[in-house]
């Protein structure tokens, strides 16, 4: 392992992982509870399952999965929530935006963890060891949420990365040194190993991935099947599977809630402007651009309202998408200064940008737009977004 600028030849692909994400998610709400055994599920009377627990109720031996009569034993200091679904979702969100603001090959394992391959970005937007570092201080920076990371050359050593120092870990594996970390590890770490399969290769003797790579190929595939030689594969490092997107994308969109709702029209423009220039860069990392652009608008009664222009050419441009959410805030949404507690900007109608976009943009004005936006984009993959205020171009 390092933490160094390992060099990776062929892929570079990253597993991210939100730490104790239901329950990270309750005391980011609620600062109070930080620090305490926080328990996501069931309830104090011993009902219902636990569906997470914050680092500080596993120390006592609380997991999911387990029954909350359960964890009620283990930890009678527990704090006991309820699940908030919604609230969960909408913090996913906000983590995925960030990695595709980087690369459009984002699988999801699960509403808190994905696989990025970020093989392509790197001349862009540097190093995976970079990229990574960037994409976990922003989830801070910008969402208040910690995550682990794991660097490797493939899926299997990512996700392997991303759990050895948990929680708020950062592991690379490089491949040179992939098969002599592997060997020492015990077998249920192979990705594919479960509870029963984990049993039967104990009774086997099998206990480290060493100890699997002793044994001959075809003693292995008499007594587990066919899956013993992929587990061979992934005990020498090897899995070429490839990170694939959960699905084409129908929108592009930024949103962000305030700790306190907003009334003020200047400041809900320059937020907006923001978000416009986070939608329009994602568009431009996708290679594709947007017939329409809609604004989500929620108040303090949580009564939310949305409103949509059609462009006069699809763009991915940050301008086009900057003014025409001014314009829907200022013009089409009637808000007649009433506080908003949530705004957002989404591009819809989306179509591939192809090779003769820069056709778009033969005028002095819109070149220079164009030459601005590629500046920014590297800027933003070397070192975060650079929020200015007041950031209108023209």
């Amino acid at each position: 392992m390092t933490t160094g600028t390992p060099l990776f030849p062929a892929r570079a692909i990253l597993h991210i992982d939100m730490d104790a994400f239901y329950a990270s998610v309750e005391v980011l709400d609620d600062p109070s509870l930080r620090g305490k055994p926080v328990i996501v599920g069931g309830t104090p009377g011993g009902r219902g399952v636990v569906s997470a627990a914050s680092y500080e109720a596993r120390r006592y031996g609380v997991h999911s999965a387990m029954s909350a009569a359960r964890a009620v034993q283990l930890c009678p200091e527990g704090i006991f929530l309820p699940g908030r679904m919604d609230r969960y979702a909408e913090i996913s969100r906000q983590v995925f935006a960030i990695f595709e603001d980087y690369t459009p090959l984002v699988e999801p394992l699960s509403i808190d963890e994905a696989f990025l391959d970020v093989t392509g970005c790197r001349r862009l937007f540097g190093s995976g060891t970079r990229l990574g570092r960037t994409i976990k201080d922003r989830i801070l920076a910008e969402v208040g949420l910690v995550a682990s990371v794991g660097l490797a050359a493939n899926k299997f050593l990512a996700k392997l990365a991303s759990d050895l120092e948990k929680p708020d870990g950062f592991v690379v594996i490089p491949p040179q040194e992939a098969r002599a970390l592997l060997f020492s590890l015990p077998i249920g770490k192979l990705w594919g190993v479960g509870r029963v399969a984990e049993k039967q290769m104990h009774q086997f003797g099998i206990r480290k991935v060493g100890d699997l790579l002793a044994v001959p190929r075809e003693r292995l595939i008499a007594q587990f099947g066919d899956h013993a030689a992929h587990l061979l594969e992934l005990a020498v490092g090897h899995d070429e599977r490839p990170v694939v997107p959960a699905r084409e994308a129908k929108s592009i969109g930024n949103e962000t809630t305030f700790a306190e709702d907003i009334a003020d029209a200047e400041h809900l423009q320059e937020i907006l402007d923001q978000l416009a220039a986070k939608v329009s860069r994602r568009l431009r990392a996708h290679g594709l651009t947007a017939r329409t652009v809609t604004l989500k608008a929620r108040y303090a009664d949580f009564t939310t309202h949305t409103r949509s222009e059609t462009l006069p050419a699809p763009s991915d441009a940050s301008v086009d998408l900057r003014d025409a959410a001014r314009r829907l805030l200022q013009e089409k949404l009637d808000r007649r200064g009433r506080p908003l507690r949530l705004v957002g900007v989404t591009a819809s109608n989306l179509v591939s940008a192809g090779p003769g976009q820069g056709l778009l943009f033969t005028d002095p004005d819109r070149e220079r737009d164009r030459k601005l936006d590629t500046i920014m984009d590297q800027v933003h993959g070397k070192f975060g977004p650079l929020l200015r205020r007041g950031a209108g171009r023209r």
